[in-house]
């Protein structure tokens, strides 16, 4: 799927299509909530867009540099629990399993991530644990 597929579904798994779920966050628009940017993540990982990821990353934390692994191809996010990291929240945990495959064939990465506010209104990733 590419950003431009207007029908496709979004590769989050929200069942919406790309324009109406992850499209406009990725576009700048700010999440409306933690769950919302970890989806919004997914997509960019799964979409390729690096510069998306560096922007939704929390400044006490983000990397200089992000080189995605083109061998990796994302397939689907299963979220199974959030706590916090909604309208009236400043701080935000995610937990999820994300699918993927890569030359060595199919893999999971399960981890619960946290997710800060802004001064500005825009959620972003601070850090994840493996679980």
């Amino acid at each position: 799927m590419s950003a431009d597929d207007t029908l496709a579904p979004c590769p989050c798994g929200s069942g919406a299509a790309y324009p109406e779920c992850c499209g406009p966050l990725h576009a700048g628009r700010p999440a409306p909530s933690a769950e919302r940017l970890m989806r919004s993540r997914f997509s960019a990982f799964a979409l390729g867009l690096p510069e998306y990821l560096l922007s939704s990353w929390d400044p006490s934390t983000r990397p200089e540099e992000l080189t995605l692994d083109d061998t990796i191809e994302w397939r689907r996010l299963f979220i199974s629990d959030t706590t916090a990291g909604g309208p009236g929240d400043d701080r935000g945990w995610v937990s999820f399993t994300a699918i993927g495959r890569g030359p060595d064939g199919r893999f999971e990465q399960a981890e619960r991530s946290v997710f800060r506010r802004g001064p500005d209104g825009h959620w972003r990733y601070v850090d994840g644990e493996e679980r």
